[in-house]
């Protein structure tokens, strides 16, 4: 088999901001990175080291075959979780049972990466462990951190990174230009004040404040938004003002922290009292942020309690009387609903206007700063001005309690709302939103945990999170959290049912069978005796998938034979009863039996298209398309898997897309596309790569993917294979799904092709476009006329006419072309 080919993946943060010029930093950065493997740039808070970082690291990726990836650090308070986060930012999917820094050296053992490594000084000793394990287990990986403190390792070169250089204000200012802090404060002026820039006749006031402010760019960049009221000269007085303070007239000069605490201060000063409150109150917030989140935590007027609230399946019975809901959960009978906010500096209570527009000043006073993320913009607290928001926040007893309460009520009613969509069209959008609230998440999950009385709260969160656990790709984070909830909440609650067998689930996951059968076993009898069938259903299917996996294929038969004749029980999530008819046809594929396997395929799809789902679907074709393997039917089987790569691509199932690109590969050798299967195998072995090289030591997996190799190597030989594989092997994944959703012969995506194919020559109108995009999103044709409200025939006919103008002839060419065209 060839061996991978190097993809490059850059994963640096975008710059919403000019970057003043650090050409000397910069270049001892490189140098040091071309002889030492680990490089940690220290600094003060607010000198520039994140972004000097980014720099860095963009100079130098073309040394890095496999890539420049970026772990954010400043959300995270948890160190047992810096592994985790290491390997999502490295985009790795491990499902294994080892330990996760030793899976995650396993994976890119023999990778040529750099991995930069931002906010270190929190989390210290377990980014130290991190960079030893990468040091002593890997060649080709580097390290470039930054950190207020160094890390302690031998091996760890260090370079500090100083505030900007200022002239002395007193002194010849002719060459001040080129000065970067001068720079700096001109580029931030002319944001608030077009127009403005240092001239002879302000350049020595711009020096002298530069200089009052140390360099430090944060410092500087806070002074500089005031310039939308304040002349230069008005700054400077104000500040000097404030240093006198501080300084209780002493002539000594403050130390570089107590400059930039003085500028941060000042800049709280100048906030309007609802803006300080916000400022405060956000503070709590763990990375990234949303408006919702941030009214939800700021506004007195939002609800302090999400209440219990069972979890019903969209479109199921509704739970019978009598049975059991969620108990003991925050805002229960157990705990009395939490006072509203005592608003800091006696301001009156804040509504969600009054949140907004407090935001929007933030943003204006560079305090807050706006990014762009899933479901639009977000907003992020920089960490030197979180902690002095957590400082004024804590000055009033309880209030930082209250604050946590609020953030960690919205995070379980956000979960709820998102698992309560689950079974619909939103899925990839759901997954994006969570992965990007993922901080605060865990912010919420570890202040339940860590507030003695709100344990249950953490079981109900984690419990809750099933689906993203699961679906997301985060199955060995979601079994840390159930683990600690499930020891901290030992009643028998309906959390706790819950919980133990989502526990079972991802234990499943990651092949420990026998823990995720100790788990479900317990969950289907703590069911039982709550008289709860929802949980008891769902314990059911996680105890199936393990006789299914585990080898008991007449068992696991029998098993979802069972469940599936019984049909949805109230309250069970449509999701697992979805499931449960995927592994009944998986088990009746596996025995031979691919005309039931078709059949039961059928009913689940029937099931998933009348609500717009895609994961489970994409399950769903990808076992139509191995029960037509063993029918033979090597069309159709083509045909499904391709529309389970597509779907499982806008999911982002990375482990579904690797098991479908081996189908595909599979199914190509059969044709006698041999090239075509070559190329796949190349594509699907990088995927693996990510995920478990060796495919988990899965018989069935292993033996069909040597099966598509020999078959292509005696086609087309060794050589010739080679250059296929390499080829699949070095492609993007959208690139590489670009090509499995093609006939083969016909051309790639990308590639030049004759008309009517490429974009010049077709002209969709702006109905087609609108009908060619849902197909693209795997909505059938009742659902498209549905979202464009138009009948069902003229959305048959719009579909048709796409066909026939782009000569295709299945709704997964038009999903490939789509893709193109973005």
């Amino acid at each position: 088999m060839g061996g991978s080919a190097p993809r490059r993946d850059h994963h640096l943060p975008a710059e919403t901001t000019s970057f003043v010029d650090r050409r000397g930093e910069l270049t001892q950065g490189r140098e040091l990175l071309a002889r030492a493997r680990l490089v940690t740039l220290t600094g003060p808070g607010g000198v520039g080291k994140t972004r000097l970082a980014a720099r860095i690291a963009a100079r130098v990726r073309r040394a890095f075959p496999d890539g420049v990836r970026f772990v954010h650090l400043s959300g995270l308070h948890d160190p047992a979780l810096v592994p985790l986060t290491a390997a999502d930012a490295l985009g790795l999917h491990d499902h294994s049972a080892q330990p996760p820094l030793d899976a995650l050296v396993e994976q890119v053992r023999d990778r040529r990466l750099l991995l930069v490594v931002d906010n270190c000084e929190h989390l210290a000793g377990a980014c130290a462990r991190l960079a030893a394990a990468l040091l002593h287990g890997t060649e080709g990986v580097r390290i470039l951190a930054t950190s207020r403190h160094r890390l302690g390792l031998t091996e760890e070169h260090l370079l500090e990174v100083r505030p900007l250089p200022v002239p002395d204000p007193d002194g010849d200012l002719s060459t001040a230009e080129g000065y970067p802090a001068l720079t700096l404060f001109a580029d931030r002026a002319a944001a608030v004040v077009p127009g403005f820039r240092v001239t002879a006749a302000n350049r020595a006031s711009v020096a002298r404040l530069c200089r009052r402010l140390d360099g430090l760019p944060l410092a500087i960049e806070l002074a500089a938004v005031r310039m939308r009221v304040l002349d230069v000269d008005q700054l400077l007085d104000r500040l000097d003002d404030r240093y006198r303070f501080l300084t209780t007239g002493s002539p000594t000069a403050l130390p570089r922290h107590q400059t930039l605490r003085a500028a941060v201060a000042w800049s709280h000063d100048l906030c309007t009292t609802p803006e300080q409150t916000v400022w405060a109150r956000l503070s709590v917030l763990a990375g990234g942020f949303d408006l919702e989140t941030a009214e939800a935590v700021c506004a007195d007027t939002a609800q302090e309690d999400p209440g219990p609230r069972p979890v019903e399946a969209p479109g199921a019975e509704a739970r019978p009387p009598g049975a059991p809901e969620l108990t003991g959960v925050p805002g229960s009978q157990a705990r009395p609903p939490a006072a509203p906010t005592r608003a800091l500096a006696s301001v009156p209570r804040l509504g969600a206007d009054d949140v907004l527009e407090a935001v929007a000043g933030l943003v204006d006073k560079s305090v807050l700063s706006r990014e762009p993320g899933p479901g639009g913009v977000r907003y992020r607290l920089l960490d030197t001005l979180r902690q002095y928001g957590l400082e004024q926040l804590r000055r009033d007893a309880g209030e930082e309690e209250t604050a946590r309460r609020r953030q960690r009520d919205w995070m379980l009613r956000r979960a709820e709302e998102c698992e309560r969509g689950w079974f619909g069209p939103g899925q990839p959008e759901t997954v994006a939103r969570l992965r990007a609230d993922r901080d605060n998440l865990r912010a919420a999950l570890d202040f339940s945990l860590s507030t003695p009385g709100e344990e249950l709260a953490a079981l109900r969160l984690a419990g809750t999170l099933w689906f993203y656990w699961h679906a997301g790709g985060a199955s060995r984070e979601g079994l840390y959290w159930l683990d600690r909830a499930l020891a901290a909440a030992p009643e028998p609650t309906r959390e706790r049912a819950r919980g133990l067998w989502v526990a079972g689930l991802l234990a499943a996951a990651t092949r420990d069978f026998p823990r995720g059968r100790r788990h479900a076993t317990e969950a289907l009898a703590l069911a039982r005796a709550l008289g709860d069938a929802a949980e008891g259903a769902h314990a059911e299917y996680v105890i199936g998938v393990i006789r299914l996996f585990g080898g008991d294929l007449p068992g696991a038969l029998r098993h979802f034979e069972t469940t599936v004749g019984r049909g949805p029980v109230p309250g069970q999530h449509l999701s697992l009863v979805g499931l449960d008819q995927v592994e009944l046809a998986c088990a009746l594929g596996f025995l031979g039996e691919a005309e039931r396997a078709v059949e039961v395929c059928e009913q689940a799809l029937r099931l998933c298209e009348r609500h717009g789902e895609q994961w489970v679907r994409s399950y769903v074709l990808r076992m139509l398309a191995l029960a037509h393997t063993v029918r033979g039917d090597w069309p159709r089987a083509e045909r499904h898997a391709r529309e389970a790569l597509r779907l499982k691509l806008a999911v982002h199932d990375v482990i579904g897309i690797a098991l479908t690109l081996d189908l595909l590969a599979s199914v190509a050798a059969a044709r006698d596309a041999y090239g075509h299967a070559a190329l796949l195998l190349g594509g699907a072995d990088r995927v693996w790569a990510d995920i478990d090289t060796g495919r988990w030591g899965a018989h069935v997996l292993t033996s069909v993917r040597r099966d598509s190799e020999e078959r292509a190597v005696r086609a087309l030989g060794r050589e010739a294979f080679e250059r296929a594989h390499r080829r699949g092997a070095a492609l993007g994944l959208a690139e590489l799904a670009g090509h499995a959703l093609q006939e083969p012969g016909r051309p790639h995506p990308t590639e030049p092709a004759a008309p009517p194919h490429d974009d010049t020559a077709v002209r969709l109108t702006r109905r087609e476009t609108e009908v060619a995009r849902l197909v693209a999103e795997g909505l059938a044709n009742q659902q498209i006329a549905g979202r464009l409200v138009i009948a069902r025939r003229t959305a048959e006919g719009h579909v048709e006419r796409i066909l026939g103008k782009l000569g295709f002839s299945n709704r997964s060419q038009i999903a490939a072309w789509m893709t193109a065209q973005r």
